[in-house]
């Protein structure tokens, strides 16, 4: 068994330093900016990432900005544990809980569909089915870690979080508007916005926009709908295992993965202290736009460009196809 020693600790971690430096860097500047402006730090975190594109072939910068938009990115999932609790799901009725359930499922499933459509593998459905039916950026992220990478992966992730956090911002805009407009009750207002906005803090921007008992239901559904980020990829993982194996028997979920459900156990259970939980959430957010803007140092703009219009379809229809499913389980009473 190697010893690590301090030398062999410095030879390991240090080539990371400055790729992981610049990621930090860039980070922080998206960070300031979403701040100042109000606007979505993922969107920035990608954009500013973008234009020191460059720097990706250095071999000085390469692998830290691999490690940060892998091993921190899976780390920062792990900790989105702490933001859920059974308390908060439980709070919400079986038949508010099964529809948003149902709701991710049909959404994911109208990935699909558009595939078939639009001509597009399976990979790329799948991509932005389950983030649009989850959680934005932090379930496409999730998801492309679990499934076979190819030559097309890193573009058609960025393209996912660009269009998915873009669209949430959309709708953090149009939504209030709209359901005012349909005449809606604060339960039925909060359920909207938390069932159908993409990325948590355009969320909590959009209900809170409302009212507070808006942006508390909101909150709640969305947490529900973060909560079911481990159980789809378990599921991903199993249905790729037997398609590979025929068989679910040699089966190993990711590390990452299991760390999420574990980590949402214990909160859950009451054991994770107010103050570790905040802290552990604020690191996610952290490492999550970390990664996003390794993400975006090491995508090649050009490459962006040659997606046609094909992309942009798929994740408008599947964000329609979510409103309207909403709308309608309202409507006949399903929620809200």
């Amino acid at each position: 068994m190697q010893t690590l020693t301090p030398a062999a600790l410095k030879d390991r971690y240090w080539p990371l330093f400055p790729g992981v430096l610049l990621a930090l860097v860039v980070a922080a500047a998206a960070r300031f900016v979403a701040d100042h402006y109000a606007a979505p730090v993922m969107l920035f975190a990608l954009l500013i990432g973008m234009a020191f594109n460059f720097l990706a072939v250095d071999p000085r910068f390469k692998p830290g900005l691999e490690f940060s938009s892998k091993s921190l990115l899976r780390f920062g999932i792990v900790l989105l544990g702490a933001r859920i609790t059974t308390g908060d799901i439980a709070s919400l009725g079986v038949s508010t809980f099964a529809t948003v359930i149902c709701l991710i499922a049909l959404t994911i499933a109208t990935g699909f569909v558009c595939g078939r459509i639009f001509d597009k593998q399976w990979r790329f459905s799948l991509l932005t089915g389950g983030s649009v039916a989850i959680c934005g950026a932090s379930a496409a992220l999730a998801i492309a870690s679990v499934i076979p990478h190819n030559e097309k992966t890193e573009r058609n992730l960025l393209f996912t979080v660009v269009s998915v956090t873009t669209l949430s911002t959309i709708a953090m805009i149009l939504y209030p508007i709209l359901f005012t407009v349909l005449g809606l009750s604060s339960s039925q207002s909060g359920f909207l916005v938390g069932a159908t906005i993409h990325d948590v803090a355009q969320v909590v921007g959009a209900g809170y926009s409302i009212s507070t008992d808006v942006g508390d239901v909101a909150t709640i559904i969305k947490l529900l709908r973060v909560a079911m980020l481990p159980v789809v990829l378990i599921i991903i993982v199993l249905a790729l295992a037997g398609q590979k194996r025929g068989d679910t028997k040699s089966v190993r979920l990711p590390s990452f993965v299991i760390g999420f459900a574990v980590l949402t156990a214990i909160n859950s259970l009451g054991w994770l202290p107010a103050s570790v939980a905040g802290v552990a959430v604020d690191l996610s957010g952290w490492l999550l736009v970390i990664a996003i803007s390794a993400l975006g140092v090491r995508t090649n703009m050009k490459d962006m460009l040659q997606l046609g219009w094909r992309h942009v379809a798929m994740v408008v229809t599947e964000t329609l196809v979510l409103l309207i499913l909403a709308i309608t389980a309202v409507e006949i009473g399903l929620a809200g």
